[in-house]
């Protein structure tokens, strides 16, 4: 070949070259084709979520604490919700009531067997000589509201009265207007020191004394001298009252020395306060027998 002709080749293999350069991306693997290169890495991850919109946030409400439900009322062995007027509250026109009101026997026990009784006037309500016109078994005389008539208008010395005079007890009332059936109970444990005509009296040994007046004196089941347990029964509530009958219920006392304002006194002071608290005790089934 003549030196010419080598020349020739020589040159137009390079320009080949030189194309091939141009056109052939240079990092491109031998045998693919030239589509653009994907980086795999990036083709396998997922697409990254975009971030999600914060939903607004939510205000609870301040929590609050269920109000506590007040007690029931107290229901009687009948099934009649119990309720009573305030203590001093007399009626109209049947003494001034005591305007101060303490319990002074608290923890005692009723003084009538069954879950059912009227605290009320035996003077100033129906059948009482002092009473509107009817009979003692008026159906008013046995429901409630109870009502106190500890200072009611009467001729005894009651110094715990603002007028200096009084009752010196509660009257109450049984279940029925029935003689010789509803149970009269000992409040406390302590000695039955006296029975006269129509009463009997127990002592405590710490020096209260309980006394009932209206019993039926033939069938008691006490004697004087005897010692007696709370709630033990003594008898019947009845109407005696020497050679006058009264009306069926019990005349109920708590005696004990108290300062009456002018002094330390052994004499008469109000039931009502510690009678109401006993007989919601009594009816809530927080007395045992």
């Amino acid at each position: 070949m003549s030196r010419d002709v080598e020349l020739t080749l020589a040159a137009a293999v390079a320009v080949a070259g030189i194309a091939a350069m141009i056109w052939w991306p240079m990092d491109a693997p031998s045998g693919l084709s030239d589509e653009p290169a994907v980086d795999e890495a990036l083709e396998d991850s997922p697409e990254e979520p975009e971030p999600e919109e914060a939903e607004p946030e939510t205000l609870e409400a301040d929590a609050v604490e269920p109000e506590a439900l007040p007690p029931a009322d107290p229901v009687d062995a009948a099934g009649d919700i119990f309720s009573y007027m305030p203590p001093g509250d007399l009626i109209e026109e049947s003494g001034t009531g005591q305007t101060v009101q303490i319990n002074y026997a608290p923890g005692l026990r009723f003084p009538m067997e069954a879950g059912q009784a009227y605290a009320n006037s035996q003077v100033y309500n129906y059948g009482g000589y002092l009473g509107p016109a009817g009979g003692q078994c008026n159906a008013a005389n046995y429901a409630y509201a109870w009502r106190d008539n500890f200072c009611e208008t009467r001729g005894y010395g009651t110094p715990m009265c603002p007028t200096g005079v009084g009752h010196q007890g509660q009257d109450i009332r049984p279940a029925s207007c029935q003689d010789d059936v509803h149970w009269a109970v000992a409040v406390d444990d302590g000695t039955i020191t006296s029975i006269g005509t129509y009463s009997v009296r127990l002592m405590t040994d710490d020096g209260v004394r309980y006394t009932y007046l209206h019993l039926d004196k033939d069938t008691l089941l006490v004697e004087p001298g005897d010692t007696v347990s709370r709630g033990e029964r003594i008898g019947y509530v009845s109407n005696e009252f020497g050679d006058t009958a009264t009306t069926i219920h019990l005349h109920f006392e708590i005696k004990m020395a108290i300062d009456t304002g002018a002094g330390i006194h052994n004499t008469p002071v109000p039931p009502y306060v510690a009678l109401v608290d006993s007989y919601e005790r009594l009816i809530g089934g927080e007395e045992a027998g």
